[in-house]
């Protein structure tokens, strides 16, 4: 036990990790899983991804979001798009849908530069002072709303430019760059750069949605986020009159299986990474503070807004990834399952597995999965449909016996936090005491200066 305790816990941890990732393979090569198993096994990791999307917004911020099945969607959408346009060319040109979504994602970061170099607040603020002197309140708040319309126009503006040049560019030397690798190559490079557009994609919307939405307090903003689920719902079952490929509430077809086990499994260790290392960083420090205190966490000079626009983007991006992998898992989208009740989903596995648990959302993300699975197998014919009302009730016996989730704060392995070394603090040097020759001589000088 204790050659095991001086092992590094990153050791272990990634043998740990190596011996899931090819003991599942190896099942696979085996025959020992149907296609079916294998999907399930996916579907876990992707639900791990964007479960901890959902962990770091409202596990580690406190930012009660129900609108992250729109991040969702919007993941699976663009990446969808962007894999079936390289094998279909519905767009004229195979690399159309994804010049197309770098031209708009460069339009909107080009917008939002430009916008925030305007500096609206601080004229709106300027004009407030100098004008109130001689208008109204109406008056003073109309003028402010123009300046506030303008710098939005020359934003829009700059990023539209921004996007029909780049979108101008891009189709011919993203063509002539990926028709020089293999076709195998080249599909598998189109899939990544659709995963991490889509991504890129939901986490963009997430900053301009967020920048109003993140002054609300928790239940209102959790409103605001639901409401947001719900437009992205509607916007996908009438998306056919703008995207024909996508077919609206028809579903999207034609989408080509991409995902496998070893895209799934890499993709939900680098999500894990990645939370981890923030959640101890100095960054997550200052997330976490805001979930403790907001108001002492402002006093100690951390700037609120700025960490819980950071937490939502991130969180947005994880669930972004995962859309992308789902979408690529089973070909075809359909807009209800990114309805508001799906969105549920993620919420459970964070309050099941301990919210702020690293580790527990893992472990609830794959129960999540097996169990639901599992259930469908166990339950008899015609009763399969009765694992939504057994899995709701275990997760309220859970709840009851244990309110603070499966793991509460514990968290296993390289997860745990990282030990603090102790640094020695010098001592002062102590100064010699000086020694008297004749203290009978040195008392009678002194008590002669006292006097």
């Amino acid at each position: 036990m204790k050659i095991l305790r001086a092992i590094p816990s990153w050791i272990t941890s990634a043998v740990v990790a190596l011996a899931l990732y090819f003991g599942v393979e190896w099942l696979f090569r085996q025959g020992k899983l149907t296609i079916y198993w294998q999907q399930v096994c996916q579907m876990a990791g992707i639900m791990a991804i964007t479960s901890l999307g959902l962990n770091v917004i409202y596990g580690f911020n406190g930012q009660f979001s129900l609108g992250h099945i729109g991040f969702y969607a919007i993941g699976a959408y663009t990446s969808a798009l962007i894999t079936k346009d390289w094998q279909t060319q519905w767009s004229g040109v195979r690399t159309g849908a994804l010049a197309g979504v770098l031209a708009l994602e460069l339009a909107l970061v080009m917008a939002g530069v430009v916008f925030m170099l305007l500096r609206v607040g601080r004229l709106q603020k300027r004009l407030r002072e100098t004008l109130s002197r001689w208008l109204n309140q109406f008056e003073v708040g109309f003028l402010s709303f123009l300046v506030l319309a303008v710098a939005l126009i020359i934003s829009m503006a700059v990023g539209i430019g921004v996007m029909k040049g780049v979108f101008a560019a891009l189709p011919g030397f993203l063509e002539n760059l990926l028709g020089r690798l293999p076709a195998q190559m080249a599909t598998q490079v189109v899939f990544f750069l659709a995963l991490i557009c889509g991504a890129l994609l939901a986490s963009i919307v997430a900053l301009i949605i967020g920048l109003p939405l993140l002054k609300l307090a928790s239940d209102y903003f959790g409103i605001a986020t639901l409401g947001f689920a719900m437009m992205v719902f509607s916007a996908l079952q009438n998306a056919d009159k703008v995207i024909p490929t996508m077919k609206g509430a028809r579903g999207m077809v034609g989408i080509p299986r991409l995902t496998t086990w070893t895209w799934a499994f890499v993709l939900t260790v680098a999500v894990i990474i990645i939370t981890r290392n923030l959640r101890y960083s100095s960054v997550g420090r200052a997330i976490v503070s805001v979930r403790e205190d907001e108001i002492a966490a402002k006093a100690m000079g951390i700037d609120v807004a700025r960490y819980k626009t950071l937490a939502f983007t991130i969180g947005a991006l994880f669930a972004g990834l995962a859309g992308g992998l789902y979408a690529h898992l089973y070909t075809f989208l359909h807009p209800s399952t990114f309805n508001f009740i799906k969105g549920f989903d993620p919420l459970i596995i964070i309050v099941f597995g301990g919210l702020g648990s690293i580790t527990g959302t893992i472990v609830a993300s794959a129960g999540w999965a097996f169990l639901l699975e599992g259930l469908r197998v166990l339950l008899p014919q015609g009763f399969e449909a009765w694992r939504f009302v057994i899995y709701p009730v275990l997760l309220l016996l859970i709840m009851l016996l244990r309110p603070q989730g499966l793991f509460g704060g514990v968290e296993l392995g390289w997860l745990r936090p990282p030990k603090v070394v102790r640094r020695e603090i010098p001592t002062p040097a102590v100064r010699p005491v000086e020694v008297v020759a004749n203290p009978d001589k040195h008392s009678s000088e002194s008590g002669g200066v006292a006097q």
